[in-house]
């Protein structure tokens, strides 16, 4: 990766740390909630404002159709024929109506047949418009623009004993449209005004609401590698009740690790130490006392199982350090389990026959697993090897391999002294022995079952161990059963 230069920030700008509070600032949860507060609460005023203001635009224009079919039954009623066919409105009822009513003027028509108009009246000026169409749709409201402003216009036919008229009713739609543009103009400073004052009661509830998250996260920053075992203080609410329980199982578990890590590097320096110490004490008398040639290859020898010792140490820690950092690469194949039983007890039977114990198979069938045969071949000889070494002299040490339930396995049975309930649950720790002066005289590196684990675990199988103290123990690996036959 290429590093970028330190340039510091010139004159009359703000500093990178500045910067980057400000981008905090913008992106901050507080300021995110009161804006998708703002918004849904935006949209709910406008929802509602059209609602309210279509609403009363709706009942409006009802009401100014209401009036013209009132126009037209009022001039229904009204309307007088004289003997020569021609009408006339009686009295001045329409003229009062209109003057009592509100929103504008009104204006009646009435036409002949042929086209004349016969009466016009109203308090709206003339709406100097010619007969209605014969095609017009008769009761049915609608809106015109004239030059002295819109109106709403309806035409219908008074039928008569010797004949017909059309009548043509008109109400000014001035006034509603006035209503209207109110009603429009105090729902948009209402919305205006609840948007702000929703805009501050969003903020402040929403810093009120992250405050405990404040406090948490102030919290977690005095908890550093050297306090790990302090944790985040209760909380009210549920959701930040369980982050506080995931937080303080995240520092658990980093605790844990810590505290394997830190006994792990003691344990590797002790473990490295002792064969060191020992090299350089055999070197030492071999200076001062060897004499002759004999004596100079015994101190030779005993240094070379010291720098072996060592050697096995460094390649089991390299392992585990690979396996932990997913470096290790396993060569899955059919692996059968009772060949490889009989394997590993030919390639250790020496070792046992100079203790005086027997190793027994008991592995009549092929046994099937897709594993890594390295791998795994090497966890079988961690596993009896342990079994060789713990296990008093003429005892029987059992290598089996069989199959139950859809899995397979193989299995360890010795003679030894067991283990007790607390060896039982960290007898897989690296460098854990039950008995740490009997291991390093039998030349345990206490990392041997710890890679019997992890291979168990690489091949999604475990490892268990059935034990009880003074009758001896029961290491089992168990693995996912493989339908391929061993080619």
């Amino acid at each position: 990766m290429t590093e970028r230069p330190c340039v510091p920030p010139r004159e009359g700008t703000d500093s990178g740390k500045t910067r980057l509070s400000g981008w905090r600032r913008a992106n901050s949860l507080a300021l995110r909630v009161t804006v998708w507060y703002g918004m849904i609460l935006g949209l709910c005023l406008v929802a509602y404002s059209l609602a309210v203001g279509l609403s009363v635009k709706r009942r409006l224009e009802n009401e100014l159709t209401w009036r013209l079919h009132e126009d037209i039954e009022l001039a229904a009623r009204a309307l007088i024929v004289d003997d020569e066919g021609r009408p006339r409105l009686a009295g001045n009822t329409l003229g009062r109506h209109a003057d009592e009513d509100e929103g504008g003027g009104h204006w009646l028509e009435v036409w002949s047949p042929s086209g004349e108009r016969l009466v016009a009246t109203g308090t709206m000026e003339p709406l100097g418009l010619g007969p209605p169409p014969e095609d017009a749709a008769l009761r049915q409201a609608r809106t015109l623009a004239l030059p002295t402003g819109p109106v709403r216009e309806m035409t219908d036919i008074l039928r008569f004993p010797g004949g017909h008229f059309v009548v043509r009713a008109a109400v000014s739609e001035a006034g509603a449209r006035a209503r209207i543009r109110t009603v429009w103009r105090e729902l948009l400073l209402l919305s205006a005004g609840v948007l702000f004052l929703g805009g501050l009661g969003g903020a402040a509830l929403a810093r009120r609401s992250l405050k405990p998250l404040d406090r948490m996260a102030s919290r977690a920053r005095r908890i550093t590698a050297v306090h790990l075992h302090e944790r985040l203080p209760p909380q009210r609410t549920t959701e930040l009740e369980e982050l506080r329980q995931a937080f303080n199982e995240a520092l658990e578990q980093l605790e844990r690790s810590f505290e394997q890590l830190r006994r792990f590097t003691a344990d590797a320096s002790h473990e490295l130490r002792t064969p060191l110490t020992a090299l350089r004490s055999v070197g030492e008398v071999g200076l001062r006392g060897a004499t002759t040639t004999e004596e100079a290859r015994d101190v030779i020898g005993s240094m070379l199982e010291e720098v072996d010792r060592l050697g096995r140490l460094a390649d089991e820690l390299l392992t585990l350090a690979r396996a932990e950092a997913g470096e290790a690469k396993l060569r899955m194949e059919p692996v059968d389990l009772s060949e490889l039983a009989r394997d590993v007890v030919g390639h250790l039977c020496v070792l046992a026959e100079e203790r005086q114990q027997s190793l027994e198979t008991d592995a009549p069938v092929p046994v099937v697993a897709r594993a890594d045969r390295l791998a795994l071949r090497q966890a079988v000889v961690n596993l009896v090897d342990n079994a060789i070494k713990y296990s008093p002299e003429k005892t029987c040490i059992g290598v089996a391999a069989g199959a139950r339930a859809g899995a397979v396995f193989i299995e360890v049975r010795d003679e030894g002294p067991g283990l007790g309930e607390e060896d039982r649950e960290r007898v897989f720790e690296r460098f854990y022995r039950v008995d740490r002066s009997r291991s390093r005289q039998i030349g345990g590196t206490g990392l041997g079952l710890s890679l019997v684990k992890w291979t168990a675990e690489a091949h999604e199988g475990c490892v268990e161990v059935d034990t009880e103290v003074g009758r001896g123990s029961t290491f089992r690996l168990t693995l996912p059963a493989s339908t391929t036959t061993v080619p």
